[in-house]
């Protein structure tokens, strides 16, 4: 899991690495030959790997258990350089997290490539699950298998999924279910889109990315301003949310750039290790609560034995607790600070 510079989400997990797309703007294929280490020794440490048949028939595929070292020691990131392989030490990173955040899945493959097993998928799909404080986006140029994926009733309809299509020019594309969360990433933009038309009478996805092609390529295209425009008006005829990459700058300028998101993706959840380090239930009144907003009962046997700690009461359970046994109401910081050192008040349940 890696803190991104990826404009459109916080975070980058890539249980699955590699792709056979061959896109010659492709980022991901040029960096993991700077962090593969020497490929052809890798592949003769066949102790540390495993191989299973390719979905579409091709080459194999390849399966990490455990990370593979390097000479000195340390993990290799991609010890096959761009073939798909499965990294099934790195499934239950999600849980390291401990608040809800937006995660790309695969921003260094296409985890629907036609070579992929669904076996393969399905391990993802199980780790979102088990982690559903964060939402997963993915997204793919082969958005036909989301449909087979769906019709075998594998692809999960939940609140935290989105299912992404790469769109950079025009093709004929299937897509799941308009009830999931779908959204389009048109980056690099290549050409005049037709899925925003003005003839297209149903939006196109539940959310929009427009980027241009970056790098040093002759063959390099930078997306003329109608296009661009083209896509904000049918966006803005369905309401759907537009983030523009940084990429976008020179061509629509500062001022005209929006950054949107969906409502979904703007809830930031806390991770149910943090729920239970920094939340705690009344002992009087049964309410949840932050624990720091409680006073906490501890309590020993004799003297010069540690304390232990029994529970917790909010500040109004508390001064009842001391009213029923006839003690006086303690003065703490707080009560000082919130200038209730003389008088203690239940509203709300605050002391």
């Amino acid at each position: 899991m890696n803190r991104t510079r990826i404009e459109w989400c916080d975070y980058t997990w890539n249980p699955i690495t590699g792709c056979r797309h061959g896109c010659r703007y492709c980022y991901a294929r040029r960096m993991t030959s700077r962090f593969a280490g020497d490929v052809r020794l890798n592949l003769m440490a066949k102790k540390d790997y495993s191989l299973v048949p390719s979905a579409d028939g091709g080459q194999e595929l390849y399966v990490l258990d455990a990370p593979m070292l390097n000479e000195t020691g340390n993990p290799l990131m991609y010890p096959f350089g761009f073939a798909p392989t499965l990294h099934r030490y790195r499934l239950a990173v999600p849980e390291k997290l401990k608040t809800g955040t937006n995660i790309f899945v695969g921003s260094m493959a296409d985890v629907f490539g036609e070579w992929v097993p669904d076996e393969w998928i399905e391990e993802v799909f199980e780790a979102c699950r088990k982690y559903p404080t964060h939402n997963y986006l993915f997204l793919t140029k082969n958005p036909e298998r989301y449909q087979k994926l769906e019709e075998k009733g594998l692809l999960p309809n939940a609140r935290n999924m989105w299912y992404g299509f790469s769109c950079t020019n025009n093709q004929d594309r299937r897509w799941p279910s308009q009830n999931m969360n779908r959204f389009i990433s048109a980056e690099p933009l290549l050409e005049d889109l037709d899925l925003f038309g003005e003839d297209v009478d149903v939006p196109a996805a539940g959310w929009v990315i427009i980027g241009a092609e970056t790098g040093k390529s002759q063959r390099k295209v930078i997306p003329k301003m109608e296009w661009i425009n083209k896509i904000l008006a049918h966006c803005d005829r369905f309401e759907v949310p537009v983030f523009m990459k940084d990429s976008l700058i020179p061509i629509v300028g500062e001022k005209n750039m929006r950054r949107e998101f969906p409502p979904g993706m703007l809830v930031k959840r806390l991770s149910p290790r943090m729920q239970e380090k920094m939340y705690g239930v009344c002992a009087g009144c049964g309410k949840h609560r932050k624990k720091g907003e409680m006073l906490t009962m501890m309590a020993r046997s004799r003297r010069g034995e540690p304390t232990k700690q029994l529970g917790f009461l909010c500040r109004s359970c508390f001064a009842d607790f001391c009213d029923g046994y006839g003690f006086a109401v303690p003065r703490f910081a707080y009560m000082e600070e919130n200038g209730m050192s003389e008088k203690i008040s239940r509203k709300d349940g605050e002391v």
